[in-house]
């Protein structure tokens, strides 16, 4: 659909012959600051990078702790890591599967430093009430955003509410590049300035180091591509929810659970995850239908090999361990047609266990 504004903007980066740090990058962190409602975009490599990035521009490092919940994506660890500092996971609510603030306070310790709330499958956590916990810890608030672009609480778009948001554009997420690429947004304006140092060796300019630093740019060619994309997210966002209330309809009258919507939030949908006793029998059924589905996630992130020890941690996990047991993704993407949304939520409906 977008395949003539894409060749455009992609030439306009070829005929630049600017390929990174350019006018192309400037303009979509103006452009997406302005969407999240908030004063800065700081493009980066990937998520996990923007993750890795925030905490490294907070001084949070080796020794320091930072808590996400338990039934998040690997690479929201993965940043954590990277900075040196230790995760560690606290468990969820389980309307939504979204972060318990009584879990979070229970899981902070004298070497907390800041907490990730994961605004998974599209839906805010209720930072509202995360932030209460941490004001009163006296801990940083960052937001992994990678699932949730457009998503809003109380009117405010994921990314601008706590002091830092970080953003994934892989190719699959509701604003996706041509390959990786993320971004944090902030207000503040010393730690945007931080930020633009640290993604490039903590340069102020060529040959001028003042800190430590890295790799991790945003490149001209995925500015262009986001920056075409981006008028059309909030379309495409309504597009998901539209599918999402025909989905949930369907499956009514049957025993599935659908994804919760819960109050004051609207939800992007990046993902429509249902809860079901049986998984594999729903599985069965709609691949028997010709309907495709996957699982996110199939384990807590203390469910694999490499991370068994933050198992160990301050507080049960037990939701986050049910949750991954039971939840299925059913296909939602704006390019479904009608006829295929409609074989999807026939299927759906007819399901009798």
């Amino acid at each position: 659909m977008l395949r003539s504004e894409l060749d455009v903007a992609i030439a306009r980066v070829l005929d630049s012959g600017w390929f990174v740090l350019g006018e192309e990058g400037s303009a979509f962190e103006t452009e997406f600051a302005n969407y999240c409602g908030s004063a800065h975009a700081i493009g980066v490599a990937s998520g996990t990078d923007a993750i890795e990035l925030a905490l490294r521009a907070l001084a949070i490092g080796p020794g320091d702790e930072v808590i996400t919940q338990a039934n998040t994506c690997v690479p929201t660890v993965a940043g954590i890591q990277r900075a040196g500092a230790t995760p560690i996971l606290c468990d969820v609510e389980h309307a939504g599967g979204l972060m318990d603030p009584e879990s979070l306070a229970a899981a902070i310790g004298p070497r907390t430093r800041a907490v990730l709330p994961v605004h998974l499958y599209g839906q805010c956590v209720d930072l509202n009430a995360i932030g209460v916990v941490a004001a009163e810890a006296g801990i940083e608030l960052i937001e992994d955003c990678a699932q949730a672009h457009g998503a809003e609480l109380n009117g405010k778009r994921a990314g601008s509410i706590g002091r830092l948001g970080c953003f994934s554009f892989y190719p699959t997420k509701n604003l996706g590049a041509l390959g990786d690429g993320g971004a944090v947004v902030t207000n503040d304006h010393v730690l945007a300035e931080r930020l633009r140092l640290v993604r490039e060796y903590g340069q102020t300019e060529r040959y001028v180091h003042v800190a430590t630093g890295v790799n991790s740019r945003l490149d001209e060619l995925q500015a262009a591509v986001l920056r075409t994309k981006l008028p059309h997210l909030d379309g495409w966002n309504q597009r998901r929810r539209e599918l999402a209330s025909r989905y949930s309809d369907a499956i009514s009258r049957t025993s599935i659970r659908p994804p919760a919507e819960l109050p004051g939030r609207r939800h992007a949908y990046h993902l429509y995850v249902v809860e079901t006793e049986d998984r594999a029998a729903l599985q069965a059924h709609l691949e028997s239908r010709g309907v495709r589905t996957a699982v996110h996630y199939p384990h807590p992130v203390h469910g694999y090999e490499p991370y068994r020890s933050l198992g160990d941690g301050p507080v049960p996990l037990t939701v986050s361990e049910h949750l991954c047991k039971h939840v299925l993704s059913i296909p939602i993407f704006p390019e479904l047609t009608n006829d295929e949304v409609e074989t999807v939520s026939s299927a759906l409906a007819d399901y009798t266990r």
